[in-house]
């Protein structure tokens, strides 16, 4: 058989895809780089309120890929859902802009915002997990230009996350209340702009080498007979006893995080008084998920191995993830009180500091991917787990940088920006070393059946991490208020940094220590 010549140039359905991608993540963080600002400079809410609500809001945008890509692969296919998220998210943003509009009612505002939040994180869920996963479909099995497919796609979630910040900072950010609503609508504007592009050209663009249509809704087993179809396009019936197994075991799991244990001591406590009920759902879920997918019993132990290695990688992605997410929450703070943005007689939005990842990542990714592929022809090339470990090892370092800047500081004081520009730079390195080869590996390790149920449990990880980061960030430094994690005292700027410092390095360490049996256990299953 001759071998077929490949063509030059990607397919025009990648670029469509680019395009959705860039105005859907230019909609999410145009708003992330207004929404801790807006909460506590027009709602007034203090500091620990909105790290909460933040936590909440981004830990529940990942947790729902799992509801999502579930509708997906059994119902909608990837074409519908992600019109019907994007416009759901278009509605959200449209509820920001009205809360915005109304900011000093506050009993209209905030139900206003909740009820927004709720669409955002509906419309994500719906959105997020189907398509990336359209990119590969583009190419045959065979394709070498999967790996620069993927690349070019990556960048359109920079771009639109890079210039998101800057466009909604400009028109946003502005030091007057009233116009946090013009950031809400430029990022509600964006969403349906996206939606737009993709539903008039999704139909044209959007198929297989051979001219089938990609992302159409799947085809069941009991509806097909004699016929051949192609991998991943017919969906196998589930088992409603295991999901059924699973419920009652996720709501029991809630009751018992949500249990204050100390009313068995105090009767004037409530047996669930206090009790944060979207953080519980989100770590019963982290509980119960990955353990329903590892005891399929469709599952060979070979599958268990590679599963078991996407667990560990995700386990420690959550402490990656719970640092590098201050971006949008503590790090905002700081940027905004306490950071020099004098260029010039031009005061820069804080806001805009929020670009400064995207941009960096846009830089340095061509420089990484050379770098890679250099140690890789010389037989240097670590091995992925270490690669993560680096990128923890990068986020601690880069903490530790700004602990510098900050030692010693006093309330009130504003320091360089370069200071946070390094953060921001260091960090950058850490993602690249990180987030790319964990979606890599779970590619590659997931069976296909599973592929987009483990792509949930990854981004679960995510959730679980913002989460996490929302608590955290509500640890930042207040004058007047004493704040103590685990007993370790908060005082000031530069104990909040070491914080994180020892949170991803001791976590660096350990995933480096553990990294050759998991090379190992990725070896043995492959």
């Amino acid at each position: 058989m001759n071998k077929e010549k490949q063509p030059k140039g990607h397919p025009k359905g990648l670029y469509l895809l680019f395009v959705t991608e860039m105005w859907e993540r230019f909609s999410y963080y145009g708003m992330r780089a207004l929404f801790m600002l807006y909460m506590t400079q027009a709602l007034l809410l203090n500091k620990e309120a909105a790290s909460e609500i933040y936590g909440s809001y981004t830990g529940l945008v990942y947790l729902t890929p799992l509801l999502g890509g579930y509708i997906s692969d059994r119902y909608w296919g990837n074409r519908r859902s992600i019109v019907w998220g994007a416009v759901v998210m278009a509605i959200g943003q449209l509820l920001l802009f009205l809360s915005a509009c109304y900011y000093q009612q506050v009993t209209l505002a905030q139900p206003l915002m909740i009820i927004g939040l709720g669409a955002l994180i509906l419309g994500n869920g719906l959105f997020k997990p189907n398509i990336s996963t359209m990119v590969g479909s583009l190419y045959s099995e065979t394709d070498t230009r999967k790996d620069s497919a993927f690349t070019i796609f990556y960048m359109g979630v920079n771009v639109g996350a890079m210039i998101a910040p800057l466009w909604c900072g400009l028109v946003g950010n502005t030091g007057h209340p009233e116009d946090f609503k013009w950031g809400f609508l430029s990022s509600c504007i964006g969403m349906l702009i996206g939606a737009t592009v993709f539903q008039l050209l999704k139909s044209k663009y959007l198929r297989t080498p051979e001219g089938a249509p990609i992302g159409m809704p799947p085809v069941f087993e009991n509806s097909v007979k004699n016929e051949k179809k192609a991998e991943g396009t017919v969906a196998t019936p589930v088992s409603y006893l295991r999901i059924g197994i699973a419920v009652v075991s996720s709501i029991m799991l809630i009751l018992l995080f949500a249990i204050n244990w100390e009313s068995f001591n105090n009767p004037s406590i409530g047996l669930f008084e206090d009790v944060d009920w979207i953080g519980t759902v989100i770590y019963a879920c982290v509980i119960v998920v990955p353990i329903f997918i590892i005891t399929d019993p469709s599952l060979t132990r070979i599958e268990q191995k590679r599963i078991g290695v996407i667990y560990i990688i995700a386990f420690f992605v959550i402490f990656f993830w719970a640092a590098y997410e201050q971006a949008g929450a503590s790090l905002t703070f700081f940027a905004d009180e306490q950071t020099n943005r004098m260029i010039g007689n031009w005061e820069m939005p804080a806001a805009y500091f929020q670009s400064f990842p995207a941009l960096f990542v846009i830089l340095l990714a061509p420089v990484f991917a050379m770098f890679w592929s250099y140690l890789g022809r010389k037989k240097m090339e670590p091995a992925s787990p270490v690669k993560q470990s680096l990128g923890l090892l990068f986020l601690s370092l880069g903490y530790l940088f700004i602990a510098f800047g900050v030692r010693g500081l006093e309330p009130g004081v504003k320091v360089s920006m370069i200071w946070l520009t390094g953060l921001y730079f260091i960090h950058t390195m850490g993602e690249l070393s990180l987030a790319p080869i964990g979606l890599s590996m779970v590619y590659k390790l997931s069976p296909v059946r599973f592929s987009s149920l483990l792509m949930g449990v990854w981004y679960l990880s995510t959730s679980a991490a913002n989460k996490l980061a929302g608590l955290l960030s509500s640890y930042y430094p207040e004058e007047g208020v004493a704040k103590s994690f685990l007993g370790y005292q908060v005082e000031n700027l530069f104990d909040f940094f070491l914080l994180f410092v020892f949170m991803s390095g001791i976590a660096a360490i350990i995933l480096f220590l553990l990294s050759g049996k998991l090379k190992k256990m990725m070896e043995g299953a492959e």
